[in-house]
This record gives C-alpha cells, sequence and structure tokens, in this order.
C-alpha cells in the first residue's frame, strides 16, 4: 500500500514519525530514502518517540547503530544510518541483518548499499525535500495496513 504526504514543518514530519512509530509492533524493518537534510532523522526521532523510547535519539552517523530498549513492550528500536558504508561487506560484517528479528523495529537510513540484504516485506519511506521547504513523504508499507 503506497501513500503520498506532505509535511510543512519539522514538527509536522516528527508526529508524521510519531504516528507511525505508535502503529509498528515488531518485525519491521523501515529504509528511509532522501537526500541530506530530507528529514530522515527528524521522522526516525518521531518513530522512536511513538514507539516509547525514553532517551534522546540521536543520529547514528559515526555509531552507525544506535540501539533502545524499549522494556515495557519486550522491544527494541534498532536506528541505523548506514551513509558511511562503501560495500555490502561491510553491512554483513556489523551485522545488519542480526537485527531483521520480531523482537526489533529496525529503521534504516541510506539504506541503498544493502538492497540485497533487505527482506522482501520492508517498509520504505522516501523523503523529498530539503531546508525550510515542504517535505514530500512517499510510504510503501508493501501488505502492511499502518493506518495513516
Amino acid at each position: 500500500m503506497e501513500r503520498l504526504m506532505k509535511t510543512t514543518s519539522s514538527e509536522e514530519t516528527f508526529r508524521l514519525g510519531e504516528r507511525i512509530g505508535k502503529r509498528l509492533q515488531g518485525g519491521e524493518v523501515i529504509c528511509l530514502y532522501g537526500e541530506l537534510g530530507a528529514g530522515k532523522t527528524v521522522l526516525a526521532k518521531g518513530m522512536g518517540q511513538g514507539l516509547g523510547v525514553k532517551e534522546e535519539i540521536t543520529s547514528p552517523t559515526f555509531t552507525l547503530i544506535q540501539e533502545y530498549d524499549i522494556k515495557d513492550r519486550q522491544l527494541q528500536f534498532i536506528h541505523m544510518d548506514l551513509y558511511r558504508l562503501q560495500v555490502l561487506e561491510e553491512a554483513e560484517v556489523i551485522g545488519v541483518t542480526d537485527y531483521f528479528r520480531d523482537d526489533c523495529v529496525c529503521l534504516l537510513e541510506w539504506p541503498e548499499i544493502i538492497t540485497d540484504l533487505l527482506p522482501d516485506d520492508k517498509i520504505e519511506i522516501q523523503l523529498k525535500g530539503s531546508g525550510d521547504l515542504p517535505r514530500t513523504i512517499l510510504i510503501n508499507t508493501g501488505d502492511l495496513e499502518l493506518g495513516l
């Protein structure tokens, strides 16, 4: 299922992420596509809050992977930024697919490098726009119904 949405501020992008996060159950692999400054991390922060992450969500640009425990749901929110990876083998070495499990919601920024490793039932979100411009956000959930 595809849905096209628009946001006009980072607050609206955050709130959209929060709405998505509230509907996630675990086992989802979410791929975020968009240029630098498109709002991927803002959307990710909203998703984390919607899932129930208590601590501040930060961009994993340098650490590559941030893990957040959601204790009351026995779930982990895994936020990956694969921007710095150069080849598929690097993703295999750091264990990206180890997080594709039912007790995790796995969010990937810059997933293009691992296309061959991604599950068929992934959620894809394409963000367009940057700076103060409105965002166009295309959400493809495949067979999953998020009720957005």
